[in-house]
Formats: structure tokens, C-alpha cells, sequence
């Protein structure tokens, strides 16, 4: 279950999905369903999960630098983040360990 999530994502814009939907965004691994997103989610955060969204991105040619021999590339990260929306009352609290 732990493989599948990487991290969560902190930033100004999925905090005020937080706020606002109850939405949490994470970084998850790009081989992961949504099916396997939400079971990971529901038992390590004890949560119930309405809906989830995923974005694929990343991958895709770079050009780095030009040289001599020409152009040289560089392939990006691909990655996949996950939308999940929470059922009203749920909460997920990144900040109680820390």
C-alpha cells in the first residue's frame, strides 16, 4: 500500500482545494488504478473516499543544451497525481506528526 502512495502534494493550490472541496492531492505511483488508490487510502488514513481524479504527465523529450554533435535530450519524470475527494465529515491531517 505504501509503494502506491509517494507523497502528499502541499502547495497553495491543493490547499485551497482542502478548504474548499475536501479534496487531497497526492503523487501516486503511474502503474496505480484508482481502485488501488483508494484502498491504499481508506486503510492508511482511515477514511471513506467519494471520487477520485487522476492526471498522468511528464515524459516527453527535454532539449537540454546544444553542442557540437548537435542537440542533446534529456527525458523528463513521468508522473501521476490523484484528485481524492473525501466524504463530508472525513479529514486527512498531514501535519500531526511533525
Amino acid at each position: 500500500m505504501i509503494e502506491i502512495l509517494k507523497k502528499p502534494v502541499v502547495t497553495e493550490k491543493s490547499e485551497k482545494l482542502i478548504e474548499t472541496n475536501n479534496t487531497y492531492t497526492f503523487e501516486v505511483d503511474p502503474k496505480a488504478t484508482k481502485t488501488d488508490i483508494k484502498e491504499a487510502i481508506e486503510s492508511l488514513y482511515d477514511v471513506k473516499v467519494d471520487k477520485i481524479n487522476t492526471i498522468k504527465g511528464g515524459g516527453g523529450k527535454k532539449s537540454m543544451r546544444y553542442t557540437n554533435q548537435g542537440v542533446i535530450y534529456q527525458k523528463r519524470k513521468i508522473y501521476k497525481k490523484a484528485l481524492v475527494t473525501l466524504a463530508d465529515g472525513d479529514e486527512i491531517d498531514f501535519y500531526s506528526n511533525i
